[in-house]
């Protein structure tokens, strides 16, 4: 969710969705600080064990934070004749972030961006609900 001021009604966007995008940028920031993984993932409502919309239970495995840079761009040549490649001048280069949330439905892995993580229900209290798919 790209942030641009101005863009929003006001009363529009729900409380927990405004201005995500710069929660995510602080979580990164303050993540990679802390001196207490779990507590801050506490602090931030990622759950540990949660359920999604099909009511899977899902399992809070690792939190990835990486830096991409871009360097260069890849262009399709006319008439379906391959691509061509053209490094950035420098000042056009872009460094972005990325975050993921990494569970384990029973079976296979799932990644979540922040705001996912965050809108899984937590059922970390109730880990014997029998109501929930493994």
């Amino acid at each position: 969710m790209p942030h641009r001021r101005g863009e929003e009604k006001p009363g529009t966007a729900q409380p927990d969705m405004r201005d995500l995008d710069l929660v995510e940028a602080s979580f990164v920031e303050g993540f990679a600080r802390c001196s207490d993984p779990t507590s801050f993932l506490r602090l931030a409502g990622v759950p540990f064990t949660a359920a999604d919309a099909a009511r899977r239970q899902l399992h809070l495995l690792r939190v990835e934070i990486g830096e991409l840079t871009d360097i260069g761009s890849v262009v399709p040549l006319l008439g379906d004749q391959g691509v061509r490649y053209a490094p950035l001048p420098g000042r056009m280069t872009s460094r972005r972030r990325h975050l993921a949330f990494v569970y384990h439905d029973g079976s296979q892995t799932v990644r979540l961006d922040f705001g996912q993580a965050r809108a899984l229900e937590d059922i970390s209290d109730q880990q014997g609900d029998s109501s929930l798919a493994p």
